[in-house]
């Protein structure tokens, strides 16, 4: 079934257009009001440092549903200060996705997974400028990580969809 059919919402009994194959997180779990007002902190879109010292990129982890669709989670990784400036070094380069991936942590909680995503191992793998990066998890027996090894349902994704609509 396709990512354009919509559904009825079992929490509320709407009907909505269409179900999300995307979710975006904004910041890493460690940006905070405080840490913003630091004259050497900076959030973009792709790319976050926090007090000129903890560098973070944005990426994708790509979770296969069943029926040939892709879910995506928008997160946040840190990265060393090296590889942060090489990434940075070859953001608009051609070809760089031909660079080995970089290991980073990841930084995003994601509050429908226990035990919790922050700091799960991950690799970073630069993809065709443009395109963000797929951030890879360490296969461990962790939910998020198996999920992204095996694939999930679109009822899955429907849960998902139920849960962030709801904040529950």
């Amino acid at each position: 079934m396709s990512s354009d059919v919509g559904f009825v919402c079992s929490c509320c009994g709407d009907k909505h257009d269409e179900l999300p194959m995307h979710y975006n997180s904004p910041a890493p779990a460690y940006w905070s009001d405080e840490v913003a007002a630091h004259p050497r902190s900076e959030l973009t879109s792709d790319a976050c440092v926090i007090q000129g010292e903890h560098p973070f990129v944005k990426g994708l982890i790509e979770i296969p549903v069943i029926d040939g669709d892709v879910f995506s989670w928008a997160v946040w990784v840190s990265l060393s200060q090296q590889n942060f400036v090489r990434m940075g070094e070859l953001w608009e380069t051609p070809g760089r996705e031909q660079e080995p991936p970089y290991f980073g942590w990841l930084s995003t909680e994601l509050h429908l997974y226990e035990p919790s995503t922050l700091n799960l191992k991950t690799n970073v793998h630069t993809r065709p400028v443009g395109q963000r990066p797929f951030i890879e998890l360490e296969p461990t027996d962790h939910p998020l990580a198996v999920e992204q090894r095996n694939g999930i349902t679109r009822a899955r994704v429907l849960e998902f969809a139920e849960r962030l609509l709801h904040h529950a």
